[in-house]
């Protein structure tokens, strides 16, 4: 970070609080306003982010002509108890503004899209508050000015994840899905929050310009573990390994969810976590390799994954789950990738949006159905979606000049230029990752809208209403141009250099022009692969079931979940049950062990008090024969 100064916040920089009040309104007058507002509420809902939205770009332009080009707006106090005091404010620079505009912007797109998707559906109000309620947290998480106010806007977009995964919870697999997305992100914030302690314990303060600037204060050991701790709640939100296996299940939301979730915001929160503690990482090189190496290893996990599944949705699930590997992995090069990797965010939000919208369309035209072997010869029957589709298809495996090549290839450029037998074994994982890509959605393409039609009777497919094709033409256009504009026209570098300094140039180990068409050669061997795969051969209609030990684990996602069940599931079912035990009969019957003893003995004596004289006359007679007894011994004695 260059440490520019930080300025109060004037004009419509100031009421940036907007941002996050007006969806955040939105979901509450939604949500009290009940079945009066269902009318209208989808509406509301989609204005709150518009409006958002044109505020956001409108606050950007603003800040590009403000001296340093980071402002602050305070805003009350959060906290204040012995010596930890938060103040509750906002930081609008390069690096924030550039997450407002995706998450508004795309998040408008798919708020529209959602007024047709959604237009059947008699909870329809209810799901737009649940929008506007992950946008606002959304906002509040990457507009925060401390690690306290991340945090809020963090559990905030769990929360709402949670709704809105779970909300067809009538369906028993949408409601384990969003249990299981709420827990296992709960693993993830239970490092976040631990590294909140260790800030406030070790430096008295939770704000990125105290904590930033004092780093050099830590010991060694400390800011490791600092990185280690933020690196665990950035893998659980963003889905890496091994905390990925909530994501692929989070498909059973509705798509415009699977959209928002997978695309432009929850996912990209861990990039974001990252590439906002760059101070932290540039100071530890221990935990930026534990970030390079998670990366590599899931940007492999979910493209061998994505290769062997028949569900459109998991499909494109499993593609963001590699995708956001790409990004790790660039972040953790440091100062080498952190452009790389924002800008592939940025236009993975484009492209991967699109594919979800896209895929929301085919189902739509295909009442509901997902199987892609159940598909086939669709791009004669819904061209725009064909089309949009195929563009943001181009833009993921990175055809020349589409988004995707402009960003894939300078990750993998960086990555090599990392240097060593490590920068080789990156750069040589990111470059098998894009061959993956190739080969998983070609199929993916081939299977759904190629060849003879293989499905069902009475299914009739059609294209979707202009309210769903607009915003599907509109990430279309930025699949295709937002990689140059980002890159070439407009360079991301230029603008994010108040965040993370002026970029160095850097001396490569292999040209780029070399890079780039090694990249393209193994991107077209894995598109004629598919081909010959599946473009040439008859799509069977059930997928077969004497397969290769690797595609049978990569259909169970490499045994993901069963790792899981058994290593801490299961175990931990065990540890409870253990643990009710003694307390049933070890605690519990102590106490009540005790009770019934004290209760016993006193009502045996209860017994002996009868009320009668001669009972009470008989005892003092035979206490005090046995006191003269005793006394008579100890005379004789």
């Amino acid at each position: 970070m260059t440490g520019s100064e930080t300025l109060p916040a004037e004009g419509l920089l100031a009421a940036s609080w907007l941002l996050i009040a007006l969806p955040l309104a939105g979901a509450a007058v939604l949500l009290l306003g009940g079945r009066r507002t269902d009318r209208w509420g989808h509406l509301l809902g989609t204005a709150t982010v518009v409006v958002a939205f044109v505020i956001g770009l409108l606050c950007t332009v603003q800040l590009a002509g403000v001296e340093g080009r980071s402002v602050q707006v305070d805003l009350y106090t959060f906290m204040q108890t012995g010596t930890l005091d938060v103040q509750a404010g906002l930081l609008f620079d390069p690096l924030s503004a550039l997450f407002v505009l995706l998450i508004t912007g795309v998040g408008a797109l798919i708020h529209v899209y959602s007024i047709g998707y959604m237009a059947h559906d008699a909870a329809r109000r209810r799901f737009f508050a649940y929008l506007n309620l992950f946008v606002a947290a959304m906002l509040l998480l990457v507009l925060g000015n401390s690690y306290v106010a991340l945090y809020v806007g963090w559990e905030g977009v769990g929360l709402a994840s949670y709704l809105l995964i779970a909300f067809w919870y009538r369906r028993p697999a949408a409601a384990t899905a969003a249990k299981k997305a709420f827990i296992m992100n709960r693993v993830g914030d239970v490092g976040l929050a631990l590294a909140v302690f260790i800030m406030f314990a070790q430096l008295g303060t939770t704000d990125y310009a105290g904590v930033h600037g004092s780093v050099g204060l830590l010991a060694g050991g400390t800011v490791t573990a600092l990185g280690l701790l933020l690196l665990l709640g950035a893998c659980g939100k963003s889905g890496q390994f091994p905390l990925q296996a909530w994501l692929p299940d989070a498909m059973e939301g509705p798509t415009p969810v699977s959209a928002l979730i997978h695309a432009a915001t929850m996912v990209t929160a861990g990039v974001y976590l990252i590439a906002r503690s760059a101070p932290i990482y540039d100071a530890t090189p221990t935990a930026r390799n534990v970030v390079l190496a998670i990366g590599a290893v899931t940007l492999l996990i979910g493209a061998v994954i994505g290769c062997a599944q028949d569900d459109i949705k998991k499909v494109l699930a499993y593609s963001t789950v590699s995708q956001i590997g790409y990004m790790f992995l660039a972040v953790g090069l440091g100062p080498a990738g952190y452009v790389a990797g924002l800008a592939h965010l940025l236009t993975h939000g484009f492209f991967k949006a699109g594919l979800f919208l896209g895929a929301g369309s085919v189902m739509h035209g295909m009442g509901d159905r997902t199987d892609i072997r159940r598909f086939g010869g669709l791009a004669s029957r819904m061209k725009v979606t064909f089309v949009t589709f195929g563009l943001g298809y181009l833009a993921l495996i990175g055809f020349p000049f589409l988004s995707g090549w402009w960003t894939k290839d300078a990750i993998i450029e960086a990555a090599l230029d990392h240097g060593g037998t490590w920068g080789w074994v990156l750069g040589g994982v990111a470059i098998l990752g894009a061959g993956l890509t190739a080969f998983y959605m070609t199929r993916l393409m081939l299977m759904t809208f190629f060849g003879p039609a293989r499905w069902e009777d009475g299914v009739h497919p059609h294209e979707s209403p202009p309210v769903m094709t607009a915003p599907m033409v509109v990430l279309a256009v930025g699949s295709v141009a937002a990689g140059f504009l980002l890159v070439q026209a407009f360079p991301l570098s230029g603008w994010l250099e108040p965040v993370f300094g002026e970029p160095e140039e850097a001396g490569h180990v292999v040209a780029p022009i070399v890079v780039s068409i090694v990249v393209t050669l193994v991107v077209a061997l894995g598109v004629l692969t598919a081909w010959l795969f599946v473009g040439r051969r008859e799509v069977p209609v059930t997928a077969p079931a004497r397969v290769s030990p690797v595609v049978r684990a990569a259909r169970r996602a490499l045994y993901a979940d069963t790792v899981n069940e058994s290593l801490f599931m299961r175990p931990g079912m065990w540890l409870t049950r253990a643990l009710v035990f003694v307390d049933n009969r070890g605690v519990d019957g102590v106490v009540n062990g005790t009770a019934a003893a004290l209760g016993g003995s006193s009502s045996r004596l209860g017994r002996a008090q009868t009320g009668f004289v001669r009972s009470y006359a008989l005892g003092m007679l035979g206490g005090a024969v046995l006191v003269a007894g005793a006394l008579v011994a100890v005379t004789a004695g």
